[in-house]
């Protein structure tokens, strides 16, 4: 199913393979400069790299997907957005692999995660979706190994994740020598509480974290399109 984005980026979805406010809301809080060499960690179809790519970024982009069926949605889309897209390269590959050894280590000045929220519970049906939903194969800790492997001095992970996950988070970060920098809130209403947080952090960078103004995202937010969630 096509989606477009603000200025005219077609993503591909299809069942199993979606993307929500959360994704788009961590493309925003962090944007690449125009040649920087970033990575888009579980990219499901290619959201957070399309909507970077959208915005104007023309670097390396890989696009880090475990899911076949998914990584085959982003490697269409970037086909169909033409030559300008050829940048984005979709790598269907396990997060707790990349960036283990050769050029791909210390390469990226920004990677982006929206990873798997849930550690128990129900499993979807579909495999694809519970695979994407939890964090069997990619835990909190997974990503921030990955981070620093992949990340430049200075380099940038930013992440997003439920309220219940902020400790884990920080902590999963900061025994990597990732220290967060820098985070906002995101609610439905001014006084409510949060259904997510967006994390910036850096590597080998002493400790400091900024609060930003909380992010309201209310129903039927243009954001996108219709709002979604």
């Amino acid at each position: 199913m096509p989606e477009i984005l603000d200025n005219g980026t077609l993503v591909l979805t299809e069942p199993g393979a979606t993307f929500g406010t959360d994704a788009l809301l961590l493309a925003r809080f962090v944007q690449p400069r125009r040649g920087d060499a970033v990575a888009d960690l579980c990219s499901g179809c290619g959201i957070v790299a399309l909507a970077w790519h959208d915005a104007g970024h023309r670097g390396p982009c890989t696009a880090v997907e475990l899911e076949p069926a998914a990584s085959a949605l982003c490697a269409a889309a970037v086909a169909q957005n033409g030559p300008e897209a050829a940048h984005i390269h979709p790598l269907c590959a396990d997060v707790r692999a990349f960036c283990q050894a050769g050029p791909q280590r210390g390469r990226y000045a920004l990677m982006a995660c929206n990873p798997p929220y849930f550690t128990g519970g129900p499993r979807a049906a579909d495999p694809r979706r519970a695979t994407a939903r939890h964090a069997d194969s990619c835990t909190l800790a997974d990503v921030a190994a990955c981070g620093a492997r992949g990340l430049h001095d200075g380099g940038k992970l930013v992440l997003c994740h439920t309220p219940a996950q902020l400790a884990a988070t920080c902590a999963a970060l900061s025994a990597v020598r990732l220290e967060p920098k820098r985070i906002a809130l995101v609610k439905n209403a001014n006084g409510g509480p949060p259904w997510l947080f967006l994390l910036e952090a850096q590597k080998n960078r002493r400790p400091g974290l900024r609060w930003e103004p909380d992010i309201l995202i209310s129903a039927g937010s243009a954001l996108y399109g219709p709002g979604r969630r």
